[in-house]
Formats: C-alpha cells, sequence, structure tokens
C-alpha cells in the first residue's frame, strides 16, 4: 500500500476509535457481532479483499460502519493524503448504493467530507460522528415537501401553548378574548412574521438548507425563531435544533422563552444545566463561548448531533472563531440579525489599510451574509426598523444631540489641547481626541454637565410622573460608578426623600447580581416598585448605567431614555442600543387603579429620547439634521461656590479635567416615518442602480415612460442581486401613500425635488373639483373639502355613502353624521361622481 495512503488510513482508523467506533479488521469480527448492542466498523484492506459482502461489481468498500445490527450504516471512502476526498464522490454513490446505506464519509486524514445522500450534497466535519449521534440522525427522515406544505398560520404557535383554545369560552367570547389572550399568555405571529415562515418554505423549495433573517429589534425574532422550530420538528426534517446566543443574559431568556411558547410539544434545555441528559431534549441553547473554550463542541457533541443551528445576533455569534462552532454541526442553519447590510454601504472601503472601525464590522456583516447563503446580500426575509414603525410595532427616537464645549473640542479634528508643566518644570501641550474619553481623559464637570442635561430633558412616565425608565451607556466600570452616583446625588435633590440613592444603579460585570438587576428591571422591580403611585408597578430605580450588558436582545419595552455618554464606534453596538427603545408600549398594563386610568394622557409609548454627547447619529449619518434647539443654563464652574477649583492635572498619562464645562448645543430631532438615514440606504442604493443604467436613463431623457417602466419591470426588479420590488421602494422612501413606479423615477433623475404628501395631492384634486364647479356657497367649501377628503381617503366613509347607511356616520371617528349634514345637498351627489370619474384612489392608498 502506498505510504500517502497508509498514513491516511492511520490517521482515520484514530479518528474512527476516538469517535468511539469498536474496530474489527477483516475476518476478526466475533460470531455474535449481529448482537452486539454497540456499534461495530470493519475496515477493509484492499490488497487482501476477498469475496465477501463488501464487495461490489464495481469495486470494493474501504470501511464499512455497521450497526448495532451489524447491518451497513455508513460507507467511508478513504483516498491518499495528497487526494482531495470529492474525488471519490461518485464510487462512494455507488457503494452506498449497493450496500444501502444512506450516509457516507470522505476522507483523506486530514479533510473529511459527511453526506447524508437524502439531504444534499457533501459537508465538511472536522470530527468523525459517534455511532449513537449517527443512529439518531437516521431516525430524521428529511422531506421538503412536508415542510413546505405545512401550514403555518397566525396562532401556529398558540396552538402548540394551547391546543383547544378556540373552543374555549373566553376565547369564543369577544368581549373577553382580549383577557383571555392576555390570562393564557397566548402568542399570534404577526403578518410580517407569517412573511419569514413562508419565505423559509419558499427556500427550501428552491433547494437551500441557510437562511437569513434580518428583522429590526423588538420586531420579535425570537418568536418568529420559535416557530420555525415547530415547523421543522412538527414535519420531521429534524430531531433536534441548536440555538447559540453570544452572552449569558440572552441564553436564559431565550430558554424561557421557548418554554413559554412550545413547552407543550418540545422540550428545552441549557446545555451546561444538562450536561448529562441534554439529549432528552429538542431543542438545546447554549452560549458560543461555553464551547469554544477549549474546542469543547468537539470533544461534547457530534457533527451529527444536531439538525438545525439557529444562530442569534448572527453577525456577533458566527464572528471570528465562533465560525467553527456554527460549521461543525451538519443540517440546517438560520441566522437572525437586527443589523442590516446596507447600514455600511457608504463606507468607503477603498483603502484597505483603513482604521476606520467600521472596515472590521463590514466585514463581518458580508461574511455574516456569505455564510448563509445570501452572496447576492438579499437575507431571506427582511423587516426594517422604517417596516415596523410604519406598521405601528415599532417607535422611532428623538435624538438629543448635546455637546459640551469639551466634547466638542474633542470631537473635533485639532482635538482637546492641553498645556501643562511636567515634573522637571517645562512647558508641555498634549492633544486628546474622541476616543481617548474617559480612559485617559476625564472630567468630572462634562460628567456632571451630562447627567444634569439627561435628568432635565428626559422623558417622563405618563402615569407617575418620574423620570422615565433609562439606560445610559458608560465608557468603562468605573466611568458607570461615577455616573451613577452623580445621579443619585441629583435625584436626591430632584426628588426629596424618595430615593436613598437608588435611582440609579450600575449595571456592569463587576457587580454582583449585575444579570439578575437587568431582570428585575425588565420586570418592573429593581430595587421596588411603586414608588410614586403603589398601585403602578413600575421599578423604583429608573436608570440603569451599564456599559455593554444591556445591548444586545435587551428587551424591556417601557423604556423612554437611552443615553449615549460614550462615543460608539460599532455601528452594531449603534444598532443595537438604538434598538433597545424601539419596542411599543401601554404603560396602563402596569396600572392596577381603575380610577385613575381615565386621567392618564398619551398612555401608550409614541417614541424615546436618543441622548447622543458625542455625535455617534452623526458619526454613522454623516450628516444628520437637528431642528430644534434648547439652549440651557451652563453649569456654575468649580470654586465658584466656595469648591476650590484647581488647575489641570496630568499624571500617569490621565489627564484630569478640573474646570468648568458647559453645555454648547442640545439640538432635538423627532424621527418621521422617514426614519433615520441608516435605514433609508435600500431606496439610496436602488436610485444608484436605476442612474448608472444607460437604457433607462436615455428613456427617462426621451420621455418614454412606457418603455421606461416596462424595462424596469422585466429587467430590474425581483432579481437576485437585491430583490428590487416597487413594494418594497414604497416602504423605503416612507411616504404616506402609494407612490406609483412613475413618481419613484421621477424622483430618482431629479424631474421632482421630493413626494408630495397625501394632503398635498388631496389639496390639488379638491381645487380641481373646485374650479369645475365652482361652489357659490363660499361658506360651505370647507365642509366640502372635509368630505371630498374623506370620500377619496377611506374606503368606510366610500362604502357608508354609496350604500347609503348614512346611520352609521354616527359612529365613524374620520366624518361623523355632524360633518355629512353640514355638506349642501347637491355636493353630497357630486363629490361621489367626480371622484369615481376623475381621482385615481390608488396613490392615496397606504
Amino acid at each position: 500500500m502506498p505510504e500517502k495512503e497508509a498514513t491516511a488510513r492511520i490517521k482515520i482508523n484514530k479518528m474512527l476509535e476516538a469517535a468511539g467506533w469498536r474496530f474489527f479488521p477483516e475476518g476478526s469480527a466475533p460470531a455474535n457481532i449481529r448482537r452486539e448492542p454497540s456499534v461495530t466498523i470493519k475496515s477493509i484492506d484492499l490488497d487482501a479483499l476477498g469475496d465477501n459482502f463488501e464487495k461490489t461489481t464495481k469495486g470494493f468498500v474501504d470501511f464499512l460502519l455497521l450497526d448495532a445490527k451489524g447491518f451497513p450504516l455508513i460507507v467511508l471512502e478513504a483516498k491518499a493524503e495528497g487526494k482531495n476526498p470529492l474525488f471519490a464522490k461518485e464510487q462512494a454513490r455507488k457503494y452506498s448504493r449497493s450496500q444501502n446505506c444512506r450516509f457516507v464519509i470522505l476522507s483523506n486524514g486530514n479533510l473529511h467530507y459527511f453526506w447524508d445522500l437524502e439531504r444534499g450534497g457533501p459537508y465538511v466535519i472536522t470530527s468523525f460522528p459517534t455511532p449513537d449521534s449517527v443512529i439518531g440522525y437516521q431516525k430524521v427522515t428529511p422531506n421538503a415537501e412536508r415542510l413546505i406544505a405545512e401550514q403555518v398560520s397566525d396562532d401556529y404557535i398558540a396552538l402548540t401553548q394551547r391546543p383547544n383554545y378556540r373552543s374555549e369560552a373566553g376565547w369564543r367570547n369577544e368581549a373577553e378574548r382580549p383577557g383571555y389572550i392576555q390570562a393564557n399568555k397566548l402568542r399570534f405571529l404577526r403578518p410580517y412574521q407569517l412573511k419569514a415562515i413562508h419565505s423559509l418554505q419558499e427556500a427550501v423549495g428552491d433547494g437551500k438548507d441557510r437562511f437569513l433573517f434580518e428583522m429590526a429589534t423588538g420586531t420579535g425574532k425570537t418568536l418568529t425563531a420559535a416557530a420555525v422550530i415547530k415547523l421543522f420538528l412538527r414535519s420531521g426534517n429534524v430531531r433536534r435544533v441548536l440555538f447559540l446566543v453570544d452572552r449569558l443574559e440572552l441564553e436564559d431568556q431565550a430558554k424561557k422563552a421557548f418554554a413559554a411558547l412550545l413547552s407543550g410539544d418540545f422540550q428545552t434545555v441549557i446545555y451546561k444545566e444538562n450536561r448529562d441528559d441534554w439529549r432528552r431534549a429538542e431543542i438545546v441553547v447554549t452560549t458560543v463561548q461555553s464551547l469554544l473554550f477549549n474546542n469543547k463542541y468537539q470533544k461534547l457533541f457530534s457533527p451529527t448531533d444536531f439538525d438545525l443551528v439557529i444562530s442569534d445576533e448572527a453577525h456577533r455569534s458566527i464572528g471570528g472563531n465562533a465560525r467553527a462552532v456554527f460549521d461543525y454541526f451538519i443540517g440546517y442553519k438560520l441566522g437572525l440579525t437586527a443589523t442590516p447590510r446596507d447600514y455600511l454601504r457608504r463606507f468607503d472601503s477603498s483603502d484597505p489599510g483603513t482604521r476606520d472601525p467600521r472596515e472590521a464590522e463590514r466585514r463581518l456583516l458580508l461574511d455574516t451574509y456569505r455564510t448563509f447563503g445570501c452572496e447576492n446580500s438579499q437575507p431571506t426575509f427582511r423587516y426594517s426598523l422604517l417596516d415596523g414603525v410604519k406598521e405601528g410595532y415599532l417607535v422611532n427616537p428623538t435624538v438629543v444631540d448635546a455637546r459640551t464645549e469639551v466634547t466638542t473640542e474633542l470631537l473635533s479634528e485639532e482635538g482637546f489641547v492641553v498645556s501643562f508643566t511636567d515634573d522637571t518644570g517645562e512647558d508641555q501641550q498634549q492633544t486628546f481626541k474622541q476616543r481617548e474619553f474617559e480612559k485617559r481623559f476625564f472630567a468630572d464637570a462634562t460628567n456632571q454637565l451630562f447627567c444634569k442635561t439627561f435628568l432635565e430633558n428626559a422623558l417622563r412616565d405618563p402615569v407617575s410622573g418620574e423620570i422615565g425608565k433609562s439606560i445610559i451607556f458608560s465608557v468603562s466600570q468605573n466611568h458607570a460608578a461615577k455616573l451613577a452616583q452623580v445621579l443619585n446625588q441629583m435625584a436626591d435633590r430632584m426628588f426629596p426623600g424618595k430615593y436613598q440613592s437608588d435611582f440609579a444603579v450600575q449595571v456592569t460585570s463587576q457587580i454582583p447580581d449585575a444579570q439578575q438587576f437587568t431582570i428585575n428591571f425588565s420586570n418592573n422591580n429593581l430595587l421596588g416598585s411603586g414608588n410614586f403611585l403603589p398601585a403602578y408597578k413600575t421599578s423604583k430605580a429608573r436608570v440603569c448605567v451599564t456599559v455593554g450588558m444591556m445591548t444586545t436582545g435587551y428587551d424591556c419595552t417601557d423604556i423612554l431614555n437611552l443615553g449615549l455618554f460614550r462615543p460608539i464606534f460599532s455601528p452594531t453596538d449603534f444598532i443595537q442600543i438604538k434598538g433597545c427603545g424601539t419596542r411599543t408600549h401601554n404603560f396602563l398594563d402596569q396600572l392596577f387603579d381603575d380610577s385613575i386610568r381615565d386621567s392618564v394622557r398619551n398612555p401608550s409609548k409614541k417614541t424615546f429620547k436618543l441622548f447622543d454627547f458625542f455625535a455617534n447619529s452623526e458619526y454613522f449619518e454623516e450628516e444628520f439634521n437637528y431642528d430644534e434647539v434648547l439652549k440651557l443654563p451652563p453649569p456654575k464652574a468649580k470654586g465658584e461656590e466656595g469648591t476650590g477649583g484647581t488647575g489641570p492635572v496630568v499624571a500617569g498619562g490621565t489627564y484630569e479635567h478640573l474646570g468648568a464645562d458647559i453645555l454648547s448645543t442640545i439640538m432635538e430631532e423627532t424621527i418621521g416615518h422617514e426614519g433615520m438615514k441608516i435605514d433609508r440606504m435600500f431606496f439610496e442604493k436602488f436610485e444608484e442602480t436605476v442612474r448608472e443604467n444607460e437604457t433607462i436613463a436615455k428613456a427617462v431623457e426621451a420621455g418614454e415612460w412606457g418603455r421606461v417602466i416596462d424595462y424596469v419591470n422585466r429587467e430590474v426588479f425581483d432579481k437576485p442581486d437585491e430583490y428590487y420590488t416597487l413594494d418594497k421602494l414604497r416602504k423605503a422612501a416612507a411616504a404616506d401613500r402609494r407612490l406609483t413606479l412613475r413618481e419613484i423615477l421621477e424622483k430618482v433623475f431629479g424631474l421632482i425635488p421630493r413626494f408630495k404628501s397625501k394632503d398635498e395631492l388631496l389639496e390639488e384634486e379638491f381645487a380641481k373639483f373646485v374650479a369645475d364647479y365652482k361652489p357659490d356657497e363660499a361658506t360651505a367649501i370647507p365642509a366640502i373639502k372635509t368630505y371630498f377628503k374623506a370620500y377619496v381617503t377611506s374606503g368606510r366613509v366610500r362604502d357608508i355613502i354609496d350604500s347609503r347607511q348614512f346611520t352609521d356616520l354616527a359612529t365613524n371617528p374620520m366624518f361623523s353624521t355632524r360633518d355629512f349634514r353640514a355638506v349642501p345637498q347637491k355636493y353630497r351627489v357630486l363629490v361621489p361622481e367626480y371622484v369615481k370619474d376623475y381621482v385615481s384612489l390608488n396613490q392615496f392608498a397606504a
């Protein structure tokens, strides 16, 4: 036997033994092998092989792995070290068919492939599967048709939680239904979550086994993942799922979520809590880090132990070395991410030596898309922040840009220049930049000013009037401790007797029970509850000061303020932090005193404030417009009240700024439906695509709109590069009405300056109506206009008017009986007739 082939066989033998396969050379297997409970492997020496069941008409099997009954289980085809194992692919296929084997291993001793002939192509593995794992894996018979045909409706999860809910009285009584749903904690899939599941089913139909859901924070990725898990398990396409997270706090959070959603059918465990009996569970949750340590994943698991691997916050949990864990397992792969790839589209990466931290982030995101089979940059399903805001599931922030004189200088090109005298008496100068804040530059006056500005401008709780629940992100644990102390001192002065140094809490890794603090804050019992109103369950502690513990996946819907008290250089971190505040919330859900419920104004969360002291938004948005400027009084400098101000001190490479700092600017911008620039990249990418297309450009210039629209529909829409569609462009444009493709193209080519709003178009249409009919009752024109607009924009109003069911106007919130009576008799008929003849209603649809 050639040396390289012999070396490969030696390595293969060792790997098989390490995986737990019993080894019997040809002819030495015990007579009772078929009654052995363990799995057996036969190694066949090709040079000495005789006529037996391993011989086929086309050649010989290198290794045949047998099951506990002695039947063939896996064909292992060995090649010499210098040869690609895939060269033996077709040969192994023939062998496996002759032996009625479903599984094949191709190996040259260094590179190995596992091939499930019923599922797809060979998959690279780094260790051989164990006998028990393969036997368990064999019990799953992949059937894509079953998965595709599975009916997934909005109650897909609710049917697992409570299978007979539809027949119960609480559900059948519509008046009691909301209370019934809440009491039983039933979860129903939202329309976009259903679309995600259906998109995955379509992808499976296209032969794909890797999927990526790009969904904004707060849109229910865990609920969607639970539906995916049920789909795969219920359809028999997998038997066990691995759910990977990148933080300890998310491990417990995911386990509780899956238990609440799926425990009726499937069991969920955290691996570290069930090291000995995790195999009895269908869903195993663990952190990537715990598996990476000392490559434990290779020792603890076989490549065939999990048929579906889901990576939560995929851009983090499969980054760097963590990719090895993810790729180790055979089977389907699903990634969940809240960070859109288009977020980094404007970053200029032409300079390969750039030190801009966005470069590493860009590469990571691109790699994430490749990992999940999205080389065309289009995820399996996308649901953006703008989509969520437009459909009422999320809220946009009010960004507060507040810069002090010190931070303004730190942000400048020149930096904050410090003059001082060193120990030798020499005059020195040192420059500090944004990145050095708090690590090498400390300013007590600046921290004081940050906290003062935050407290004076923070949103208040709509029920109790206290400072809304808030999270502040600091540079370091020491910085967090200082900020918490300052906030507690200020809160004691603002709210005498209400707090005992428990207004603000440091939540960092060095604090005992910090993880429990995050849970208690979300559950509204951190250091107590109902501090202002006993009947109102809201946390006594109002501010958590952290560094990074409460970013990824932190679910606390009643957050009203976020403070960026540090520079942020990771776009992923910025997206995650912003996402902490985007979830909707009804504050009356926490109020248990009916006597004051009616007095609460605006109980639903409409926005949250994002306090940005380091121009982070500008850093990522490049040019961010702030339209509301608030002038706040500067704080008194140290020493003005006898505190004894001193000069600056430079020691140990750290500059301590002991002088005053004043607020340079504070500006607010309420983010509307158009979203932040970060959320508008899809539309801008489409603009570039069509502008660069010569055929489109020439046809637009010639005014051949029929040709333009036909070409875009045929050659641009629904192509695999970006999957542009008119519906997606409408959402990205964030207009308050339905845009036509021609309008979008006119805007792209500069033929119109902007999209007209729904009301602007209504005013134009009504002006045409007035010009045609010239109403002589001038005083009645406002009433006619109200009628005109209501009829155009409301399908319900049109139905009432056209069917002449006028009594229904009494309960119509948009156009009432009183409004109708104010319209002159003849215009009650003229307006509907005019609209039907001359007004396109489609453009006014949302």
